[in-house]
């Protein structure tokens, strides 16, 4: 009986070791908690030939420079949603000029300036050119379409109906043209109503200038003056005329600053009730065109 036992607790006291030892093992090979990285901002982008991406951008904590007296290694990445189906994570790189991310052989890079992005491929822009950020589309509108310029120095958005017209020319005078894309006014704004088919909303571009102005895309306009509108800094100018029962009033949204010269033009032409029969053509509603064009123009984003 004694030597059972004996063999009894010898067996407990292994017993015991062997729990403690997993109960070690456990404790020690169980993953340490991840800290997430704080999320900054995700920003769509729309590129040539109708690509685009989504970067979702991470901020994270910078550790010392590998070389005395270097920057320290930012600690940033970003996640990108490509349009060809890829999805990728790259950490953020040292750079002199904007937001850098790459992978570890640099095979491919991301790289932030300004509104838009450059995205090298073994050192070459390959499959996504000209890539500019594009605004959210804004809560309860239907500017679902967006219109990138094909060097990516610009983007807005706009709703379905409204054409555009990439070989647009303003004629300012005799011998000089503004040129730009044009979004005319769908047929459902104009049907039934006195307001003309050749009404529309540009975005247009000055070159060589030294001060964006909006006087310089009105000929006899007045003085221009500064507008703020949601957080955007405007010049503005305007301008009317009439003649033969129709009017035409116009308005500039320049932007100081950009270069070339950026500026939003609002044509509109609509001809007198009385030069149709009494009950046939009502008056269209300026104010909602208005609404649309302001709404319009606060999607456009320069990438400078």
């Amino acid at each position: 009986m004694k030597k059972y036992s004996v063999i009894i607790g010898v067996m407990l006291v292994v017993l015991a070791g062997l729990l403690y030892a997993v109960s070690r093992t456990e404790r020690i090979d169980a993953p340490l908690p991840v800290l997430e990285k704080k999320s900054i901002a995700t920003v769509s982008y729309q590129c040539a030939e109708g690509k685009s991406l989504v970067s979702a951008y991470y901020e994270g904590s910078s550790t010392p420079p590998s070389t005395p007296g270097g920057p320290p290694l930012p600690g940033g990445s970003v996640r990108l949603q490509l349009s060809d189906g890829r999805v990728m994570t790259l950490p953020q790189t040292i750079s002199a000029d904007g937001m850098r991310y790459a992978n570890a052989d640099e095979s491919f890079v991301f790289w932030g300036k300004g509104n838009g992005v450059l995205v090298l491929e073994n050192n070459a822009e390959k499959s996504f050119i000209g890539c500019v950020k594009v605004a959210d589309v804004p809560t309860g509108s239907e500017l679902s379409q967006v219109y990138t310029e094909k060097r990516g120095e610009y983007s807005l958005r706009f709703p379905s109906g409204y054409l555009i017209d990439e070989s647009h020319a303003y004629q300012m005078e005799p011998g000089k043209n503004i040129f730009g894309v044009k979004f005319a006014v769908p047929s459902s704004a104009i049907l039934g109503t006195n307001l003309s088919k050749d009404s529309y909303i540009s975005v247009e571009t000055l070159s060589q200038i030294t001060e964006c102005e909006a006087d310089l895309f009105l000929f006899g306009a007045k003085e221009s003056k500064e507008l703020t509108d949601n957080t955007m800094a405007y010049s503005v100018a305007s301008t009317s005329d009439a003649g033969a029962g129709n009017r035409y009033e116009e308005t500039i949204y320049a932007i100081p600053g950009t270069n070339p010269c950026v500026a939003i033009r609002y044509f509109i032409h609509y001809t007198v009730l009385e030069n149709y029969p009494s009950g046939t053509i009502k008056a269209f509603d300026k104010a909602s065109l208005l609404r649309g064009f302001d709404a319009i123009r606060r999607t456009l984003i320069v990438n400078p």
